[in-house]
């Protein structure tokens, strides 16, 4: 008995051990995490705005809080205002994004904001391609409110999965009063 356990034993643990080593690390590993957080919180935005109803697009919980119309334009602009800045990479901008008012924008059809806000994605996961471990600390020109400073460029990194972090956050509350299930709530296939 002992000789035929320990032969099973001994078959068994040459095939145990690929699975148990990890596999070789990314060639940027500060980027790949960057890129991982940032898509997934690409993607879950993406999935909450595109369940809400359009008839939900203006409700906001209280008069001093954003719309959810408001938060989709704001998020579209952000992610030109920090993507921009990933690299040469620049986004398209048409004429009505930057002479609208967000007030107004907010207020436009839902296909509307998905296609900008939907574009806005795509266009960072492009620039998003222009990053590297190396490049993560040169610096670049932020100009916001007229005012501009230099700050590295993982600055507008981290700024940028920060912020969709925060409005995930907001859009997931907003979803919660309305008695949705925001993406990271709904169950996981297969359970």
């Amino acid at each position: 008995m002992k000789i035929l356990y320990t032969a099973l034993l001994a078959l068994a643990l040459p095939a145990s051990l690929p699975a148990q080593q990890p596999g070789t690390p990314p060639t940027n590993p500060i980027t790949a995490s960057f890129r991982g957080r940032i898509m997934g919180l690409h993607r879950n935005l993406a999935q909450a705005f595109d369940s809400i109803p359009e008839s939900k697009f203006s409700y906001k919980p209280t008069p001093a809080q954003l719309s959810i119309g408001f938060i989709a334009q704001h998020l579209a602009n952000d992610n030109t205002f920090f993507c921009n800045l990933f690299g040469d990479q620049k986004a398209p901008l048409a004429v009505e994004d930057s002479t609208t008012a967000d007030s107004v924008k907010a207020g436009w059809p839902k296909e509307k904001l998905m296609a900008k806000l939907k574009a806005s994605f795509t266009f960072c996961e492009a620039a998003f391609a222009q990053l590297t471990d190396a490049n993560l600390a040169d610096q670049v020109t932020m100009t916001f409110r007229g005012q501009s400073r230099q700050i590295t460029r993982t600055s507008m990194v981290l700024g940028h999965a920060l912020d969709m972090a925060d409005h995930y956050s907001q859009i997931a509350n907003y979803m919660r009063l309305n008695n949705m299930l925001p993406p990271t709530a709904l169950p996981r296939p297969g359970q």
